[in-house]
């Protein structure tokens, strides 16, 4: 089902200290209009330069995922990004006086809270999909790291981690329902380190700002209570450090029994929005951290940049932009070749269109084309994409009473899945290029969410008395 944008209900603001940076730092989510995406402003910073939350803005993965445009640049972006996934935000702007959002506990849960206290409020366009029809694979052998992403009608994301550590041991999660799920079972899972790294972190200028109440601190040495609260002090971190009988620093708790896995799943879940669109499939990832997370993003994100974006649909007559009269106004084609019933998407900025096409069991070629097992025809799928890419012209300005668009061409061509009777064909076509009164198009049709087809389609703008004569 599409679902529509949403935005935050009002702005709202916290702060405290950045988790590696140790910078103080105010933070206020301000509400941001359609696709708008995620946007970091360091209103610190001459001009308040604005930093577009998308992978081809990373620079740094230590520890952490970094954004930057020019000179400016925000750290640590993953946990706020995870809580505006997980609430449902699409469209958010994130203002920071300084190069890191406070850490708080950790956790995405103060970042959950801020905006539980101001609502989400829902936006007229539908929300921006990605639709996993093949699977993505990323694997990196040096580090045992794989993340597969494969089609499923939901996000899903597992996670398992096994850092042969006796206090750990391997672990593994999973989120199956992001509404029902991530702030209750998600949110609050705290980032988490080795006792080993943390002199190495501080020395390579990370975890500035980290202490024992908003990091896991996991024993993996053997180090006497006096030892590990000089270590501790010579980082400026101050309190009674133990190191305790439970594997973690001070006996702390843990809020789940596998918490650093479910904090893995929560870096999975704010790296990959950084691709810029919400996915609709199954992403199964092992051993994940940010490197790998990151590489995963670019290759999701390359694989669908410069195409349309592939979404399933399913549609209601109150979506309805052109009706059946309207588009028989539009296009000269009657029945039995008039394949477009209704258009419930249009886009002039991005040039795109939605159409729809009512497979029933009337349809006059089900007679001749395997009448014991009707199958509807993949050429005149070319067609419903075709009038459909015609409709997106005209509703630019072409006159249907002087020009026809003519369809020319069609390459890539595949079929994915039958369509039959009782199916409804949802199309979705980007214009690509438009010159010389030649028009480039790519197109997707579905069927129950699921790809039924696919073309690169060539039209002509031609003057409707030749085509006559």
């Amino acid at each position: 089902m599409s679902v529509k944008q949403r935005t935050l209900g009002g702005e709202i603001t916290m702060s405290g200290v950045g988790l590696h940076t140790g910078s103080m730092t105010s933070m206020t989510f301000r509400p941001a209009a359609e696709n708008t995406g995620y946007r970091f402003m360091r209103t610190d910073l001459p001009g308040n330069p604005v930093i577009p939350a998308i992978v081809d803005n990373v620079i740094e993965i230590a520890r952490g995922t970094t954004l930057a445009v020019g000179d400016a640049s925000v750290h640590t972006v993953e946990h706020v990004l995870a809580a505006l996934v997980g609430m449902g935000v699409d469209n958010c702007l994130i203002e920071l006086t300084n190069n890191e959002p406070p850490v708080g506990d950790g956790s995405s849960m103060p970042y959950v809270e801020m905006i539980q206290k101001v609502g989400v409020v829902e936006q007229q366009a539908v929300r921006n999909e990605i639709i996993i029809d093949e699977p993505i694979r990323y694997v990196d052998e040096q580090r045992g790291t794989e993340i597969v992403a494969l089609p499923n009608d939901t996000f899903r994301v597992t996670v398992m981690v096994d850092y042969k550590n006796p206090a750990l041991g391997s672990q593994h999660t999973g989120l199956f329902d992001m509404d029902k799920e991530f702030v209750s079972e998600f949110a609050s899972a705290r980032t988490f380190c080795f006792l080993h790294e943390v002199v190495a972190l501080y020395n390579q200028g990370l975890i500035q700002g980290g202490n024992l109440d908003n990091a896991i601190v996991i024993v993996d040495q053997e180090m006497s209570d006096e030892e590990l609260r000089s270590t501790l002090a010579s980082m400026g971190v101050s309190g009674n450090a133990v190191l305790g009988t439970t594997g973690l620093l001070n006996n702390n708790a843990l809020r789940f029994p596998n918490e650093p896995a479910r904090h893995k799943l929560l870096d999975v879940i704010g790296d990959l929005a950084l691709i810029g669109y919400r996915i609709r499939g199954q992403v199964l990832a092992a051993l994940p951290g940010h490197s790998a997370n990151i590489e995963f993003a670019r290759k999701v994100r390359k694989k669908y940049e410069g195409k349309p974006s592939p979404r399933r649909f399913t549609t209601s007559s109150s979506s309805t932009i052109f009706d059946a009269n309207a588009i028989l106004k539009m296009l000269p084609h009657r029945y039995p070749f008039l394949m477009v019933d209704r258009i419930v998407e249009y886009a002039p900025d991005t040039n795109r269109i939605v159409g729809v096409k009512n497979i029933t069991a009337n349809e006059p070629q089900f007679m001749g084309h395997f009448p014991q097992r009707p199958i509807f025809p993949g050429v005149l799928i070319m067609e419903a994409m075709a009038q459909t890419g015609c409709l997106l012209l005209i509703s630019k300005g072409i006159d249907p009473d002087k020009k026809l668009v003519v369809f020319t061409g069609m390459n890539n061509v595949k079929f994915r899945r039958e369509v039959v009777p009782g199916d409804q064909l949802v199309m979705e076509l980007e214009m690509t290029r438009f010159r010389f009164n030649i028009c480039q198009l790519v197109g997707r049709a579905y069927v129950d969410g699921q790809l039924a087809a696919e073309a690169e389609l060539q039209a002509a703008v031609v003057d409707r008395e030749v085509v006559q004569s």
